[in-house]
């Protein structure tokens, strides 16, 4: 196993679907052996977070940690949860002469960078129907990385990956599997559900498909349960996350001109 996966390990989502890193386990993973020296680091990364303009609030967020004592007692020891960025700042200024510092500093720098595209490419993206196409082709791609991370969890057969997938449709969507979403959109049995998604209800599903993949991976989940428990709990965050932000939940969204009509479209034109 490469060294850096131990980042992805540690990574958490919390209750809104929001990726975290604990403090307390990051400075473990790079090694350090005093909490005090450590906070030396994060005073560094915060001041260098005020400076680029940001809200250390946002990316550097104080939680309680209770520990037991003697007799029973208890005591906040404190933790912080990290954002990506916050990690990276850390590591910039963490100590250069250890291994896993080294490992980090490439990791957090890769990830940081792979989304600042992702966002970058996006946000120059115009038009609904090409926001669409974009959002389409990565959920493609994305299922393909999920079905493997499924397999790797015991999900073999066809028919397991059918359910497997129903299950995050399910968290998704308020209990609705793939024929009720169907139904419910009003689609013939041979139209594709992903087929006729906007670019909103497509961006819902890739994050439930890549953040089940990443789950998958970073929990070592085993066994056919165990991964369909994990896709309908990531769809439930996912959809909590909606819902906590006053978004239109994903089976109330319109349906859309069948992607593939588009792709056509787009065809014709560049080959005129």
């Amino acid at each position: 196993m490469e060294k850096h996966i131990v980042f992805e390990q540690i990574k958490k989502i919390n209750e809104i679907g929001q990726e975290y890193w604990s403090a307390r386990e990051l400075y473990q993973a790079l090694e350090y052996t005093k909490w005090e020296n450590f906070l030396g680091v994060i005073s560094k990364a915060k001041e260098a977070c005020e400076k680029s303009g940001q809200s250390i609030a946002d990316h550097f967020p104080r939680v309680g940690k209770m520990i037991q004592l003697a007799k029973g007692a208890t005591r906040d020891i404190g933790d912080l949860h990290l954002t990506r960025y916050a990690c990276y700042l850390i590591i910039q200024n963490a100590d250069p002469s250890k291994e896993t510092v080294a490992l980090g500093q490439t990791y957090f720098a890769i990830q940081t960078r792979k989304q600042e595209l992702l966002e970058d490419a996006f946000g120059k993206l115009e038009s609904e129907e090409e926001k669409r196409l974009y959002l389409r082709k990565e959920m493609a791609e994305h299922n393909k990385q999920l079905a493997d991370a499924a397999r790797a969890a015991g999900v073999i057969q066809p028919q397991e990956y059918a359910v497997f997938q129903n299950y995050g449709y399910m968290g998704l969507y308020n209990g609705l599997d793939a024929k009720g979403i169907h139904k419910k959109k009003g689609l013939k049995k041979n139209e594709g559900i992903l087929d006729h998604m906007g670019s909103t209800e497509l961006a819902a599903n890739l994050f439930r498909a890549t953040q089940t993949e990443e789950k998958l991976k970073r929990d070592k989940v085993k066994g056919k349960y165990n991964a369909n428990k994990t896709h309908l709990e990531v769809g439930k965050k996912v959809r909590q996350t909606i819902k906590e932000l006053g978004g239109t939940m994903p089976e109330d969204l319109p349906v859309t001109e069948n992607i593939k009509t588009i792709e056509e479209k787009k065809k014709k034109k560049i080959g005129k």
